[in-house]
This record gives C-alpha cells, sequence and structure tokens, in this order.
C-alpha cells in the first residue's frame, strides 16, 4: 500500500475513534498518550534548536501489537506535549510488517531517522532491515532511496537485530543494536560509519555468556549507549531473565551497565546489571542529552504481551513516563523528575512535623487522583510506616506505599488497586534518617521517587474514579511526617 493511503487510513482511524477514547476516564493528564490504539516504545527522542521531540511506536488499528507506524509528538518544556502528523508508515517492502524501534540524529542540520524495518515471510519468519529517513523541517519525513542501509546481520546472529541507536563521537558515527546469536544468547553489537550508509562492525558490547555476565536472557532490545559522570552507560532489555528473589520479576527487564567502552574492539568493561525502575511498568527507555546538558530518559509505561489493561474497551493501551533526569552517584543511576514538572504544581497543601501512630492519618485537602506528593519522614520507631494511595471510602479500594524498617525494603501493593493488573513489587534502599517519597499520581498511574532519586516504582493502577483518599498509616510503633507538601497538577 503507498504511503499516502497508510496515512490517510490511519487519521481515519482516529477520527473514527476519538469520541471513544477521550470517554475514558483513565486517560492521563500528564503523560504522552497514543490518540487511538496502542503505543510501546519512545524511539527518536531528541532536542533539535530548543524542541524536544519524541516519536513512538504506534497501531492505530487496534490495542495489540501489529502494523506499527512511528507517531511524533514535539515540546518547549518536555510537558506540554503536541500531537504533530505521523513520521512513518510501512510503506516500502523493506518494513512491510512495521516500522519498527531507533533513534534520531541531527546530521549537520538535517533532522534524520534511523530505524528497524521490520518483515514476515508467508512462512511469519522474520527480516529485519536497518533503514533511514530524513526532514528539513521537522514534520515531513522522506525515506532515503538506498534503503535498507543495512540488509542482513552478521554471521553467528538471527534475524532478531534491530532498534538501532545512533549517535557522533569525532568525526564517526557509532551505533548499537540489539540481537540475539544463532544459540539464542542476547547480545548488544557496535557499529561505526563515516556516512551513515555504510557501517562496519566492531564488536560485541556485551551480552548473554561474554564479558562475565552469565545466563542473562535470549533477547536484547532498545539498547542505548552514553556518556554519564564521565562513565559509559549501556541501558538494555534482557528478556528471558529468571527472576531472583526481588529482582527481575517483570516479563522482561529494563536496565543498565557502567563501564568503560574500547571503541576500538567494541567492548564495554562493567560493572554488574541493575534494573532501571523497581515498579510493574517500565520498558524500552531511550535518553537524549538536551541543550543544558542534561541526560535526560523517557520510557515506554507498558511491557511487551501484558494488554489486558481496562483502556482496551476505549480503544487505546499504554503511555509515556514522565521525562527523568539522570545523574550518576558512586557508579549508580539517579533518576529525578526533570526541573520542568514543577511548572505544573497548583494548590499547594503543605504539613509540617506531623505524628503517625496506630490508627490512619487523614488530613484536610490532601486528597485526589492527579496531584503529586512530597512526604519526609523521620525520627522512626515503627515497624513499618506509608502512604495509602487513591482510596476509596471503605478503603477495599487502595494502592499501598510502605518502608520495612527491618528489612530496609519499599514495597508498592497495587493487590487492591482496581481494575487492571496486580502484584507487589519491592527493593532494598540504604537506610537513612529521613526516608523520602516523591510521588506523580495521575488518573492510572503512579510514579515513585525514593530517596531523591536513589530508586523508582513506575506503575499503571486504575482505581475508581471516586477512589481519591490518601492516607498516612504506621504499624507496632510511630513515625513523624517531618514535611508533607501536596500539589495539584
Amino acid at each position: 500500500m503507498k504511503n499516502q493511503e497508510l496515512m490517510e487510513k490511519a487519521y481515519n482511524r482516529i477520527a473514527e475513534m476519538k469520541e471513544l477514547v477521550e470517554q475514558d476516564y483513565h486517560r492521563l493528564k500528564f503523560h504522552v498518550m497514543p490518540p487511538v490504539g496502542l503505543l510501546n516504545d519512545p524511539n527518536g527522542l531528541i532536542n533539535i534548536d530548543g524542541t524536544y521531540h519524541l516519536f513512538y511506536q504506534f497501531h492505530p488499528f487496534n490495542t495489540t501489537h501489529g502494523l506499527k507506524y512511528w507517531g511524533h509528538v514535539e515540546s518547549k518544556d518536555l510537558i506540554n506535549w503536541r500531537q504533530l502528523p505521523i513520521a512513518l508508515a510501512p510503506s516500502e517492502w523493506y518494513e512491510k510488517n512495521g516500522c519498527y524501534s531507533g533513534s534520531a540524529i541531527n546530521n549537520e542540520g538535517i533532522f534524520t531517522l534511523l530505524y528497524t524495518g521490520n518483515v514476515k515471510d508467508l512462512n511469519g519468519n522474520r527480516e529485519t532491515y536497518q533503514c533511514i529517513a530524513m526532514s528539513h523541517d521537522g514534520v515531513n519525513f522522506i525515506k532515503d532511496i538506498n534503503n535498507p542501509i543495512m540488509n542482513n546481520q552478521p554471521e553467528g546472529y538471527t534475524r532478531h537485530f534491530r532498534d538501532p541507536k545512533v549517535w557522533k563521537k569525532d568525526d564517526t558515527w557509532y551505533m548499537v543494536i540489539g540481537t540475539q546469536t544463532t544459540e539464542e544468547e542476547g547480545r548488544v553489537l557496535l557499529f561505526k560509519s563515516l556516512n551513515l550508509q555504510q557501517w562496519n562492525l566492531v564488536g560485541e558490547v556485551t551480552g548473554t555468556n561474554i564479558n562475565g555476565v552469565g545466563e542473562f536472557g535470549y533477547m536484547w532490545e532498545c539498547p542505548d549507549l552514553f556518556m554519564l559522570g564521565g562513565k559509559d552507560v549501556l541501558i538494555a532489555c534482557p528478556q528471558g531473565v529468571e527472576p531472583i528473589d526481588d529482582l527481575y520479576n517483570n516479563r522482561y527487564q529494563a536496565g543498565y551497565f557502567v563501564g568503560k567502552l574500547n571503541y576500538e574492539t567494541g567492548q564495554l568493561r562493567h560493572d554488574e546489571f541493575i534494573e532501571l525502575d523497581r515498579g510493574f511498568e517500565f520498558y524500552a527507555p531511550q535518553t537524549t542529552l538536551d541543550e543544558k546538558g542534561r541526560r535526560i530518559l523517557i520510557a515506554w509505561m507498558g511491557l511487551p504481551e501484558e494488554e489486558d489493561h481496562p483502556t482496551v474497551e476505549y480503544g487505546w493501551i499504554h503511555a509515556m513516563t514522565i521525562p527523568r533526569e539522570l545523574m550518576l552517584v558512586d557508579d549508580k543511576i539517579i533518576q529525578k523528575p526533570v526541573e520542568e514538572m514543577k511548572q505544573l504544581r497548583r494548590n499547594p497543601v503543605v504539613y509540617e512535623e506531623l505524628i503517625v501512630q496506630d490508627k490512619e492519618l487523614v488530613l484536610d485537602n490532601i486528597k485526589g487522583d492527579v496531584l503529586e506528593l512530597e512526604v519526609e519522614f523521620e525520627n522512626i520507631d515503627a515497624l513499618e510506616f506509608g502512604i495509602l494511595l487513591r482510596c476509596s471510602e471503605d478503603r477495599k479500594e487502595k494502592t499501598i506505599l510502605s518502608y520495612n524498617v527491618d528489612t530496609n525494603k519499599v514495597e508498592l501493593n497495587r493487590n487492591f488497586s482496581g481494575k487492571g493488573y496486580r502484584g507487589i513489587r519491592r527493593c532494598f534502599v540504604n537506610r537513612k534518617k529521613i526516608i523520602k517519597f516523591n510521588i506523580f499520581v495521575d488518573t492510572s498511574s503512579i510514579e515513585v521517587f525514593v530517596n531523591d532519586g536513589e530508586e523508582v516504582f513506575t506503575s499503571r493502577i486504575y482505581p475508581d474514579k471516586d477512589s481519591t483518599g490518601i492516607s498516612f498509616f504506621a504499624v507496632n510503633g510511630c513515625t513523624i511526617i517531618k514535611k508533607l507538601q501536596k500539589w495539584n497538577l
């Protein structure tokens, strides 16, 4: 089908479904969402001439994975996003089953996308091709006449070979790409090029059963490699990792390695893999360096093969996380909400020096379904303490965020959060005099930043619209809320 026909078909679908989609209470207020259908991986996150561009995997015709386009939004401030025309439609032979994930670069003033074209033959066997599209106006993208620029994976790897992330160092372009060996071991490969057209394999960055990693998944997706705090950081999404206690409990993982990249061999000498997020829905994160010198991350607030969300009744599914600034402290990534998120704050409510003991503490004007909350707990002699969020009056609906003093673990429990997926996630945090939670609640999501970004929990929740209560509790003792701040967003 020609490009124009595919575009018109998608726009017609958006128009046809608009009324139903907008009826959904669980549409988010300060997150990027698809206008209809399915959203997944963030693609092409970049800052050009003071404007942030974010592309996303987009299937307009259903809430399951299917024919992928590239949706496109832009923002001046990372909080107000404007929907732009669809950037890519799968119109060519090398992408007939979808324009899959990739990245964006500024090539001497030419806005350039690099992405994977997905093809399936009559027997369902996968073929993947790496492709380029370019724009002079930042809106309309033309596919390169030389596409695909990479026809095949190197020898020893399968056609699970995708998601190019590209950057420039000195006069050379580099690309990391996720792949799988013929022995079904996940790997990340490094390529280089002088012209974006001819690419040469440098080597294996890291992966399953090499570089000290051991057994760690059959496929590694969505790699991203960048400098942070003077170190090289590799983000990757291994599939097929077995859970170990509180670790690796989601269907697929998203995390990072910190080390030093050898640009001659391609190898990253690195420390252990660390999960980026301890919650339920967080995958395929992508970063960019902005004009302020910040490393900004946005991730898909969803997971592959988990499509039983209540929003499908209204013809859409999934969203992006809020943007986060990354910092490296003692070889650990710290994530903080970008400073611009403060611009959304309205109607502040402040409390100080509150004692929480025995029964739930409920406070005037501390409630809501679209809000930010900052809470600092100190002088803790309780065994456990925490917050109930999005509570119904009878407390049958609630999302529980707590800290256990014996184990030094934060826990997010969404077993009573309403519709949708359930479960509990925990992680260890370093014991401090003050335990601080910075919480962003939207109509169907929660993002918790613990101790100024030491750990983060991201999750979708689907409570009833009337479940807006918030309360505080302590078990077997008391704690003091040193300071509590709440804003409507």
